[in-house]
């Protein structure tokens, strides 16, 4: 087959065709996002209606990430049988039926199975999709492209709290009857469905990936592909996937060993960017900003809208993060995003220790503490969505080699929700048995932490082709 290389008007005229098709395949992270952070508003309302405690509401909370941990070890192997537009549709139907069943549970174990039916999805496309993007992408562009992923998953979470407040607001209160006298924090969860019925059909009219064309012996519809998406010299692309893909095998766990038999550094690397990614905490202001800030005396309605306001700043956050991940690189912005955030968790940590409690058991913070408290946290998720979001998400796509990129993106993934999976958990019994200050202060160790390990271990990748990774 002989393909001319791509001119420069031909590359810039498949632009938005590389741009449409990524997004649709990001739309699993935009059900990610909701789907994870929809319980915010709902915490206090699941204690409530199914009578748990604590510990019983934080694994509610917390289940969603056993079932993602399990959705991200097996959605790469599924993807490499059967291609990778299959695995996004089965992921559509999953978050479907989870949303339907949570909104009907009647008991905690209902909730709980419906959770991790949810969690299987969040997982599954938490690997394809930046997998599939970073497959489709020219390499001048893997990069702002990669990050559509993340910026899929903080409008997710911002659309889950204002779905939440205004569900909330109309019914007047998360607990209150809505329409068809079923409960507001019901309709909460329900209304997932409809995203994740247009995320399965957008998944069937987008291309196969070429790498997966390719693997299948079906070089002329990859050619098409590559051509299509701007690639610039398609002869090439195809006999260098063709080389890797030769080169492969069936993925095996022994892949990722070393000669000494421990994991490869990179694999490494790779799990604890994950691992790091949840341990600053992050999701601890999107699974439990409503019971964060009601902690500190504030009303429900004004913690709904307080969620409103952090999710506005993670999604601005994430598009600084597409402007500059090409032209800084992607180390650079780990290290800014670990210094601010290790900033801004120490001065919540302080604020929270030296605030008295009340006889209500929340804390009693002064109008100006309160006001600095909301700024750092914000700044907090600032930091992150600038950095840690969406670069771990982008570099986790393309650091690996062709020949273990499913399965150490797979391990990587799996490492990042059981790391969110123990904060979570945490979280409730420390606020309600070491306080908000010990708890922000082992997010802020974590932060510094991040920045040592980046500054030591993690590689720039700007700019290479996947193939030569």
């Amino acid at each position: 087959m002989s393909r001319q290389p791509a001119s420069p008007q031909q590359i810039h005229a498949t632009l938005p065709f590389v741009i449409l098709i990524s997004c649709a395949a990001a739309a699993g992270g935009f059900l990610f996002g909701f789907d994870s952070s929809v319980i915010n508003g709902t915490v206090d309302a699941l204690g409530k209606a199914f009578g748990t405690g604590a510990a019983g509401t934080g694994f509610s909370v917390a289940s969603v990430l056993l079932g993602c941990a399990v959705g991200a070890l097996f959605a790469g192997r599924l993807a490499n049988r059967f291609g990778r537009k299959p695995v996004m549709v089965l992921t559509s139907v999953l978050f479907v039926i989870s949303a339907l069943g949570c909104a009907a549970a009647m008991n905690t174990e209902t909730f709980v199975f419906f959770r991790l039916v949810g969690g299987l999805a969040v997982g599954a496309a938490s690997v394809i999709a930046p997998a599939y993007i970073a497959e489709v992408s020219p390499a001048r562009l893997r990069g702002r492209l990669g990050t559509l992923q993340q910026m899929a998953i903080v409008i997710g979470i911002f659309m889950a709290f204002v779905s939440n407040y205004l569900l909330a607001y109309i019914a007047g209160g998360v607990t209150n009857e809505l329409w068809l006298s079923v409960s507001a924090w019901r309709w909460m969860y329900g209304v997932e469905a409809v995203p994740a019925l247009l995320y399965g059909i957008g998944a069937l009219l987008i291309p196969e990936s070429p790498r997966f064309l390719v693997q299948q012996g079906r070089d002329e519809e990859a050619a098409i592909v590559l051509e299509r998406v701007g690639e610039p010299d398609v002869p090439m692309r195809l006999r260098e996937i063709r080389r890797t893909v030769d080169s492969d095998h069936k993925p095996r766990l022994s892949d990722l060993l070393g000669p000494n038999g421990l994991p490869q550094r990179i694999v490494v690397v790779g799990m604890l960017l994950s691992a790091f990614q949840q341990f600053v905490g992050i999701n601890v202001i999107f699974y439990y900003g409503a019971v964060l800030w009601s902690a500190v005396g504030l009303s429900e309605q004004n913690s709904l809208l307080i969620n409103i306001i952090t999710g506005t700043v993670n999604v601005g956050s994430t598009v600084v993060a597409i402007m500059f991940v090409d032209r800084v690189g992607r180390r650079p912005l780990l290290l800014a995003g670990s210094v601010g955030m290790a900033i801004t968790l120490g001065l919540m940590s302080f604020l929270f220790s030296g605030a008295p409690v009340g006889a209500d058991g929340n804390l009693q913070l002064t109008r100006t503490v309160g006001i600095v408290a909301l700024v750092a946290a914000n700044m907090f998720v600032f930091s992150f969505g600038v950095s840690w979001g969406p670069v771990v998400w982008v570099m986790l796509g393309e650091m690996f080699n062709n020949r273990i990129r499913a399965l150490a993106l797979a391990i990587g993934a799996a490492v990042q929700w059981i790391a969110n999976f123990a904060i979570t958990m945490t979280f409730p019994l420390m606020l309600h048995g070491l306080g908000l200050g010990f708890a922000y202060g082992i997010y802020a160790a974590a932060a510094v932490l991040s920045g040592i390990f980046v500054l030591t271990m993690v590689k720039e990748t700007k700019g290479m082709a996947l193939e030569d990774m």
